[in-house]
């Protein structure tokens, strides 16, 4: 059975602290801006808009002077805001739930999905499960201790960073993002 459920997630105790509540809020912003640009097409022309041209908003975002605070943040994570609201409003349209929401900062969970491209994981081969993880535009490397080990040679394709309302932060992994060390790319198995 193919399963996303986070099978490992470590507390955490950041040093980068201020860097991450920017990239809450910067992940929060991109997604409110993302669903008010989707939804005015689709209010006042009854047009889609679709991931790519959100993308591209995000690059006009960065280079605008009153949103150049998007610049400090992973750009990957921004764009998996995107996605975010790219599922949620195919879903509104296709009549699978009701139209999303914004998002609110202490109402909503604060998160921010990093995939392969905007992470590294390095793991300690004397202790399995525990390791670091530098995150893109991060300036210290995170020590992490997985609930559950990740087996040999295994490194995570995609990671959930969160922080709940006591401010605890949390990083987690889904069940079915984890992938091979490979030497090559031609020996790796897809």
């Amino acid at each position: 059975m193919h399963t996303t459920a986070p099978t490992g997630s470590a507390s955490i105790r950041p040093p980068q602290a201020e860097q991450l509540g920017r990239t809450f809020g910067a992940c929060r912003w991109v997604y409110n801006q993302g669903l008010t640009l989707r939804s005015e097409a689709w209010e006042h022309h009854r047009v889609r808009v679709g991931f790519a041209e959100t993308c591209r908003a995000l690059t006009g975002w960065k280079r605008v002077e009153e949103t150049t605070w998007l610049k400090e943040v992973s750009s990957t994570v921004l764009q998996q805001s995107l996605r975010h609201v790219d599922q949620a409003f195919t879903r509104f349209l296709s009549g699978q739930s009701k139209c999303p929401e914004r998002k609110k900062k202490g109402r909503s969970r604060d998160s921010a999905i990093y995939v392969r491209t905007g992470f590294k994981w390095v793991e300690d081969p004397a202790l399995p499960g525990t390791g670091l993880i530098t995150l893109a535009k991060q300036s210290e490397p995170l020590r992490i201790r997985w609930s559950r080990a990740l087996p040999p040679g295994v490194v995570p394709i995609r990671l959930s960073v969160t922080r709940d309302k006591a401010g605890r932060y949390f990083v987690s992994r889904p069940a079915s993002c984890a992938r091979t060390k490979c030497s090559s790319w031609r020996t790796c198995p897809s």
